[in-house]
């Protein structure tokens, strides 16, 4: 069972301010299973109960699950000081809901991205043991050859000396080139095609575990998702 306080919960899935939320408990506008409840410290499970405002369900949803299509100069991120993060282009009644990132993008990367108050989700998402495929367009400043997708298919050594697991690189066209990876460290793509001397100029993420980013999704633009949909 998932307990909790009757204004906390009204509190995380609405806009209210807990007191502003007490106000209406007192009032009576709350009703929990059909039953006028005034006490703002009244216990609930928030699995199973039905809680209205003035009349109207709330809808309870524990966690919130969306991918984004972030665009370039975006960060990932859920504050930043200098730069617009991508919880910056929600709407107030998810910032409030404390929704992150999980994974992340370069501010110069455009492309899917998931975000969610599900920690234990974005673990499965991020974590090096799981081995999520992570799928990337990448356009470079050079031929794509076949001396970077061999080299990919081995396992790339970076300069600082880590190696990577094998990869997939597949040529798309003459500079693009569709990159599978299984981990995440930092500005990999980048630093293994500088491994062969070449630069990226465009590098955007087209799927994460099972799940494309959406055809019809905009740059900034997002939409809810089930986790099934992304994970087995």
């Amino acid at each position: 069972m998932g307990m909790i306080r009757l204004d906390k919960y009204i509190s995380s899935q609405t806009l209210f301010s807990r007191s502003e939320i007490r106000k209406m408990i007192f009032k009576g506008q709350v009703k929990v299973d059909g039953v006028c409840i005034l006490k703002p410290d009244f216990k609930i499970d928030e699995n199973t109960v039905k809680v209205s405002l003035d009349d109207r369900e709330i809808n309870f949803e524990k966690y919130v699950y969306l991918v984004m299509n972030k665009p370039k100069g975006i960060l990932s991120a859920t504050t930043d000081k200098n730069s617009k993060t991508a919880v910056d282009l929600l709407p107030e009644e998810y910032k409030k809901r404390n929704i992150f990132p999980a994974g992340r993008l370069d501010k110069d990367s455009t492309g899917m991205l998931i975000l969610t108050d599900d920690g234990d989700f974005a673990h499965r998402i991020t974590g090096p043991k799981h081995h999520i495929e992570k799928a990337y367009i990448v356009t470079l400043d050079t031929l794509v050859t076949d001396e970077m997708i061999d080299g990919f298919r081995k396992g790339v050594t970076l300069v600082s000396g880590e190696e990577c697991s094998p990869a997939v690189c597949e040529k798309i066209s003459d500079k693009v080139a569709r990159v599978i990876l299984t981990e995440g460290k930092y500005h990999q793509i980048k630093r293994m095609f500088g491994i062969f001397d070449a630069g990226v100029e465009e590098l955007h993420r087209e799927r994460i575990g099972k799940m494309l980013l959406p055809s019809d999704l905009k740059e900034g633009e997002y939409c809810k998702i089930l986790p099934e949909n992304l994970l087995d």
